[in-house]
């Protein structure tokens, strides 16, 4: 059998880091393709599978393989509290185009506009993933494949197709965008091939954006409170989007 780091070391420059037990697990319930991984202690990752996640316990059996740990900090940029990675074969852009483009669709596409914050990013992808979304677009120079927002969205870029674009390449569907002087979305029922974008934490939607968005949507917020974190703005649409209708606003 190859060394394991040898293997990680022909794989790294094209694959997907997976930063944890977690990451590595959703990974595999999503069909990812893993062609390596590591654990510092292998009888505690597979305990911890035994404890949270059965159903991909054998998997994680075929594919561990222990290593020291001062091997598996060369691997990754910050040690993971559980001592486990791996690498994973990132799914095709033309078949995320695809399933971004398909019509009729169940459930919306969340685009974030020039987002800025990798974290923050992780996090939408992982609730995205959490409501099903189809997808997770986002414009400008961040990477939403960058191995901090795949931490950050443990594992679950697999669960739905994320893709970077430029806004005059945005899915089709009628696009809702979220910005203060919108309607108040508790009076607007958001349909499932709906596009719903948000800007980014400092400057919010930018012009194109705007301009190009059918329906301008605004959060219920008390007065004198600044902004929601982007995550949370994302999951109050999706959870309202999920009741299926249109709310009197009180």
């Amino acid at each position: 059998m190859t060394d394991p780091l040898i293997r990680w070391r022909e794989r790294a420059g094209d694959a997907v880091l997976l930063d944890g037990f977690h990451a590595l697990k959703h990974a595999l319930r999503f069909g990812a393709e893993i062609p390596v991984a590591v654990a510092v202690d292998r009888r505690a990752a597979l305990a911890l599978a035994e404890e949270l996640a059965g159903d991909v316990r054998d998997a994680l059996d075929a594919l561990l393989t222990e290593v020291l740990a001062e091997a598996y900090a060369s691997l990754v940029p910050r040690p993971h509290p559980t001592g486990v990675a791996a690498l994973a074969v990132r799914p095709s852009r033309e078949a995320n185009l695809r399933r971004l483009a398909h019509l009729p669709r169940t459930a919306p596409v969340v685009v974030l506009d020039n987002p800025r914050n990798l974290g923050n990013a992780g996090a939408v992808i992982r609730l995205a993933a959490g409501f099903g979304a189809t997808g997770v677009v986002t414009t400008g120079t961040l990477d939403p494949w960058h191995p901090t927002v795949v931490r950050g969205g443990a594992g679950l870029h697999f669960a739905t197709a994320v893709e970077r674009l430029d806004v005059g390449e945005l899915p089709p569907g009628p696009l809702f965008a979220l910005d203060p002087e919108g309607d108040d979305i508790r009076g607007v029922r958001i349909p499932d091939d709906a596009v719903l974008a948000f800007g980014s934490e400092r400057s919010g939607l930018s012009a194109e954006l705007r301009a190009r968005a059918g329906h301008l949507l605004s959060l219920p917020m008390r007065p004198q409170v600044s902004s929601y974190n982007l995550a949370t703005s994302v999951a109050m649409t999706l959870y309202h989007w999920s009741t299926g209708g249109a709310l009197t606003p009180s």
